[in-house]
C-alpha cells in the first residue's frame, strides 16, 4: 500500500472524525457523568474494529447489497440511539465533582463499552462509509493483500476516533467541572443531537 494513499487516508479519515455527531454526543456526556472516558471510548472504537473486519472478510460488501439486512440494521441502530438520546435528555449528566464520591460508579465499564459499541458498530451509516471510503485507499495487486490494506485502513481510523474522542470527553469534563448548570445543558444537547440524528436515519430509510 503506497504511504502516500495512506496518508491521504489519514487526513480524510481525521477530517471526517472532527465533524460532531452521535460519537461525540455520546463522548461528551460520559465525560461529564463518568470518572473516565475510557470505557465509552473504547466502546466507541471496538464497533469500528468490527466494522473494519467486516469490510476487510467481505461481510459488509453482502450486508449492503441485502435490503433486508440492512434495514434491520437501520431501524435497531436508528432506535437504539433515540433511546441512548431520551434517556440522555431525561437525566442529564453532571461532573463527577459536582455530585458526589459515587459519581461515575452506578454504570459499569462494561455497559457503557457496550453502549459505545452499539452507537459506532450498529450505525448503518459508518458502515457504508466504510464501504465507499476503504477500498478506494487499497491497491488491487499490490504486495500487500486487499484485506490486509483495508485493515491497516480501519486501524488508522480508529486510532483517529480514540485520540479525537479522548481529547474531547476530557475537555468536556474539565472545562465543565465546575459549571454543573452549563455541564447540564450540554448534556441535554447531546441527547438532543443523538434523537435528532436517529429521527433522521429513520426518516430517510422510510422515504427510501
Amino acid at each position: 500500500m503506497p504511504l502516500a494513499a495512506l496518508a491521504a487516508f489519514w487526513a480524510v479519515s481525521l477530517l471526517l472524525v472532527l465533524v460532531p455527531g452521535a460519537d461525540w454526543a455520546y463522548v461528551i456526556a460520559s465525560g461529564l457523568r463518568d470518572r473516565s472516558v475510557m470505557p465509552a471510548v473504547g466502546g466507541l472504537l471496538l464497533g469500528y474494529i468490527v466494522l473494519t473486519a467486516a469490510v476487510a472478510s467481505g461481510l459488509a460488501a453482502l450486508i449492503a447489497r441485502t435490503p433486508v439486512i440492512l434495514t434491520v440494521l437501520m431501524f435497531g441502530g436508528a432506535l437504539y440511539l433515540l433511546w441512548l438520546g431520551v434517556s440522555t435528555l431525561l437525566r442529564p449528566s453532571v461532573p463527577e465533582a459536582a455530585c458526589g464520591p459515587q459519581a461515575g460508579l452506578t454504570t459499569g465499564w462494561t455497559r457503557r463499552a457496550a453502549r459505545g459499541a452499539g452507537i459506532s458498530g450498529l450505525n448503518p451509516k459508518a458502515l457504508l462509509l466504510f464501504l465507499a471510503l476503504l477500498p478506494q485507499f487499497a491497491t488491487r495487486g499490490a504486495a500487500w493483500p486487499f484485506a490486509a490494506q483495508i485493515a491497516i485502513c480501519g486501524i488508522v481510523h480508529t486510532a483517529n476516533c480514540g485520540i479525537v474522542y479522548t481529547g474531547v470527553g476530557t475537555a468536556a469534563r474539565r472545562v465543565l467541572r465546575t459549571r454543573p448548570s452549563v455541564a447540564k445543558a450540554t448534556s441535554r444537547c447531546s441527547g438532543i443531537a443523538m434523537i435528532l440524528i436517529a429521527t433522521l436515519l429513520l426518516a430517510e430509510r422510510l422515504v427510501a
